[in-house]
């Protein structure tokens, strides 16, 4: 794991909760999903976890329940596009699926150490509303000890499903932080996507 300074405040949690920024560009018009369905889609994810982080498990006993609720609500192969940035587009397929799948693992355990924290806490879902060409849905995070702050995930179906491709946390655009990290992870490692590919495998 490399030496973050995002998971040192409750503004980082924000960025180990997920998501999705940069594809804010890319996003087309809404087609068949409503602000109901956007709402339906996070209150699961949410429940979800709720659920696992007061479950009792170990920590590494939630990373695989974190990795199963973020590939089942968040539109992983977006994210991880948008988390890699420009050396995407110079990727191969291959590279792509390979990253994507070691992205997901990487993401799901470096957040999993994040939700510790709210054992004892829970988020609930207070709003959602249509933005433009997504639907953002309006949730409030209360931890022991900590005030209760914003979060705010963006829900679209562009992929064909509907799923998460951001969330916002008290105005910081979380994937913009992902994408900074990714950015230098990869040149430490020289440009060498492979080699930043392996070593996401075991981060």
């Amino acid at each position: 794991m490399p030496n973050d300074p995002l998971f040192l405040s409750r503004r980082a949690f924000g960025a180990g909760l997920a998501a999705g920024a940069g594809f804010l560009a890319l996003a087309q018009p809404v087609r068949a999903l409503t602000v109901d369905q956007a709402r339906a889609l996070v209150d699961k994810a949410i429940a979800e976890v709720n659920a696992t982080i007061n479950s009792g498990k170990s920590e590494s006993g939630m990373y695989g329940d974190f990795e199963r609720i973020f590939s089942r609500y968040a539109d992983v192969p977006v994210i991880a596009r948008s988390a890699l940035g420009v050396p995407a587009k110079s990727a191969s397929k291959a590279q792509m699926t390979a990253f994507t799948k070691a992205y997901q693992g990487y993401i799901s355990r470096k957040y999993g150490r994040r939700f510790r924290e709210f054992i004892g806490g829970e988020i609930v879902v207070t709003d959602a509303r249509p933005v433009k060409s997504y639907f953002e849905v309006a949730s409030v995070a209360r931890l022991k000890g900590e005030s209760p702050f914003d979060l705010r995930w963006h829900v679209s179906d562009k992929s064909g499903k509907q799923l998460f491709f951001n969330i916002i946390i008290e105005g910081v655009n979380m994937l913009a932080s992902e994408r900074t990290e990714v950015g230098a992870l990869l040149d430490k490692r020289r440009g060498d996507l492979d080699a930043l590919i392996e070593d996401l495998k075991t981060a």
